[in-house]
């Protein structure tokens, strides 16, 4: 599929997610089969009034492209003035000598404290308001801007489809559409009709999102809602080979699960670059939950996940897995 100017022979792409696709995790994501990446995503205002861990946040190089900032607020103005000083450097305290390859335009995130001010999915209940955000960041600055949405705020007012056409109307690139209303959050099951109805009602690349958490999760998808890419997000805490199982399966091939001994490499390997990027201090209790996810599923695993729990060092997590691998391939619990 085409997104922006990017042709990915796959369309496979790692959510934006608050938290956990940090650099560090985006760069594991990739090497293992993840196409296209999203910062975090990124205040608007947080931008406009200059905040440094705003910028830091957005921060990455040339070799992790091709990657997309995603901002969110409900101000058409502050929106469009940071996407501009996002899309060419200019913000304060920015790092960056590389150019992102695209804007999105947060509409989907449920959580209270994003769309209990009017952001995120809270969007979706004023269409008026989101078509205006989209069309000034679309003339704001020169790279293409897509939209991530859910079906809509609640049941009753589910309303993907005309959200989605005056985002292309707008000057939308490409949509991505998570199968939830905001009022369900994450529970439940994604309903992918939504997903279908919007790829009917739009000629713009529509990326599926919601509950592939395996290769026959995303067969499924692109079956049923004939989306033109799919975006994984939970799916990939502590399994970024998600993308490598589902290109196997996309060209036929066998695949073979990592070893417990690649698992647990890939987690040091990932803390490793959670430190070089935030020091030891802020990376390791930001890196516990990561580190649990990898173990997860393993004989053992809650005891792992206490122990790290308590550690404060990179040398100390580093001996507990080495020590965890030691053992060679572990069962399930």
């Amino acid at each position: 599929m085409r997104f922006g100017h990017c042709e990915l022979p796959y369309g496979l792409f790692l959510a934006p997610m608050a938290g956990v696709t940090d650099r560090a995790f985006r760069q594991i994501c990739a090497l293992h089969g993840a196409e296209y990446t999203f910062s975090e995503m990124i205040s608007a205002k947080a931008v406009h009034y200059n905040d440094k861990k705003t910028a830091e946040l957005a921060a990455f190089e040339e070799n992790e492209k091709p990657l997309s900032i995603q901002i969110f607020g409900h101000e058409a103005d502050i929106m469009a003035e940071s996407a501009a000083k996002l899309a060419d450097n200019t913000y304060a305290h920015c790092t960056n000598t590389a150019i992102p390859c695209g804007i999105d335009i947060n509409m989907g995130c449920p959580v209270h404290k994003v769309a209990g001010n009017g952001d995120g999915s809270a969007l979706m209940k004023d269409p008026k308001t989101a078509g205006e955000i989209v069309r000034q960041v679309v003339d704001s600055q020169p790279l293409p801007v897509s939209v991530k949405i859910r079906s809509g705020w609640n049941e009753a007012g589910r309303n993907a489809v005309e959200i989605a056409c005056i985002a292309e109307a707008n000057g939308a690139c490409a949509i991505t559409v998570h199968g939830r209303t905001r009022e369900q959050m994450y529970s439940g099951r994604a309903d992918r009709s939504v997903i279908r109805d919007v790829k009917r009602a739009v000629s713009i690349p529509v990326i599926g999102n919601g509950d592939v958490f395996c290769a026959s999760d995303a067969l499924q998808m692109l079956e049923e809602t004939e989306c033109d890419g799919i975006m994984i997000g939970r799916g990939a805490y502590g399994n970024p080979w998600i993308f490598e199982e589902i290109r196997a399966a996309l060209e036929g091939k066998s695949y073979t699960p990592p070893s417990y001994r690649e698992r647990m490499a890939t987690a040091l390997d990932q803390l490793r670059r959670m430190i070089a990027y935030k020091g030891e201090r802020i990376a390791i209790p930001e890196a516990r939950k990561h580190m649990g996810w990898y173990v997860r599923g393993l004989r053992g695993s809650a005891r792992v996940r206490g122990r790290i729990n308590e550690l404060c060092t990179y040398e100390e997590v580093k001996t507990l897995l080495e020590e965890e691998m030691e053992g060679g391939e572990r069962g399930s619990d």
